[in-house]
């Protein structure tokens, strides 16, 4: 998905001449691109002081400053990871990023539904390739966890083999690799959630893995569509193997949450607000099936409230992007005081500590966030 927003742009200084509303009603790819740009340019605002103590956190064996990271999708070619670190990331994640180049499917492709503060994107993985972005990430250092999100070519005949590929072209310049099986823009991919699809993913994933000089871990990302028996065969398949954690989730397919708005009716993913239940519900339970293996929380944080939330249902960290969209960069300050601030109301000291604390209520739906 690409950042349509543009309140981002509005906390950078070059830009402060130009309105929200006016960026709103830009292209949302070429306000995404103006954004970037500006990024790369040195034009982001920089975090001041250390973060406290209260949000350190380790993650599969990393050390984070801050368990709050940039979803993947915002910097699919591995452009600006340095800037969003030194902004205050504590993880950032580039990507998606499949073997070859692959323009995408068909303009337009991403919309905003106002109204709710969602995005629909059915980007369909745009994105430079393996060798552009590997030449990036070995060029550059980022001081934060850096995350590669990998994908399989539209056009693949063995959408396994490409996931494969990415674990050897970046097992050795990234701190963690995502699998992304889970976005509804690439014909059959999420069908690799399946059973036995992903029993053969993850075994030739994680043996590639174990070829590679250091262990990097390696997450899965999953859709917020799937019912409880699949999440059930999910977890007992990766269970069983040595899989590091979980990104729960992706976009929706769905459309309950945002019904006779403008947009709604537009195919692709929804993100945004509208997926935070569903998302964060998702989240629940898939913490009551794979017991403390690490979860990265993602969909619809759009308030410090949102993202304690997500701890609270279990996960381990969380990530942002869309909400970026209509809350500006500055919600990600915004969210990390919000975070220690629940922390030393509940009298704990790290934010580690409301991990799980609500897992049951989210996992039937008896709370928001």
């Amino acid at each position: 998905m690409i950042l349509s927003a543009l309140s981002p742009l509005l906390r950078l200084p070059a830009m402060q001449n130009l309105s929200r509303d006016a960026l709103l009603r830009m292209d949302p790819e070429i306000a995404h691109g103006t954004t970037i740009t500006a990024l790369r340019l040195g034009l982001a605002p920089e975090q001041v002081d250390p973060d406290p103590p209260e949000l350190k956190t380790q993650l599969c064996g990393l050390e984070l400053a801050n368990p709050v990271g940039m979803a993947a999708g915002f910097d699919k070619n591995a452009e600006v990871p340095r800037p969003l670190a030194r902004m205050g990331f504590g993880m950032v994640e580039v990507g998606t990023v499949t073997p070859r180049q692959q323009t995408g499917n068909p303009k337009p492709r991403l919309f905003r539904v106002g109204e709710a503060d969602g995005v629909i994107n059915r980007m369909g993985f745009n994105n430079e390739g393996h060798e552009a972005v590997f030449a990036r990430l070995k060029a550059t250092r980022v001081p934060a966890a850096l995350g590669a999100n990998i994908g399989a070519n539209k056009d693949s005949e063995d959408f396994v083999a490409d996931y494969v590929a990415g674990v050897k072209r970046f097992a050795d310049v990234a701190d963690y690799l995502t699998v992304n099986i889970s976005s509804p823009n690439t014909p059959g991919l999420r069908n690799l959630q399946a059973d036995e699809a992903l029993r053969r993913l993850l075994g030739e994933v994680l043996a590639a893995r174990a070829k590679a000089k250091v262990r990097v871990p390696v997450f899965l990302k999953i859709a917020p569509d799937l019912d409880e028996a699949a999440l059930d065969a999910i977890a007992d398949v990766v269970l069983a193997t040595d899989l590091d954690g979980l990104i729960v989730s992706n976009t929706t397919i769905g459309r309950e949450t945002v019904a006779g708005m403008e947009n709604a009716s537009e195919t692709g993913g929804l993100s945004g607000k509208p997926l935070f239940a569903l998302s964060t519900r998702k989240l629940a339970q898939m913490r009551q099936r794979v017991g403390e293996l690490p979860i990265i929380g993602v969909g619809g944080i759009h308030s410090p409230q949102s993202a304690v939330a997500k701890f609270e249902a279990g996960a381990n960290a969380v990530q942002l992007y869309s909400a970026l969209v209509f809350g500006g960069l500055d919600l990600l300050e915004r969210i990390k005081r919000g975070l220690v601030a629940a922390v030393r109301a509940e009298g704990k000291t790290n934010i580690g500590e409301l991990v799980g604390t609500r897992t049951a209520d989210w996992a039937v739906g008896h709370v928001s966030g």
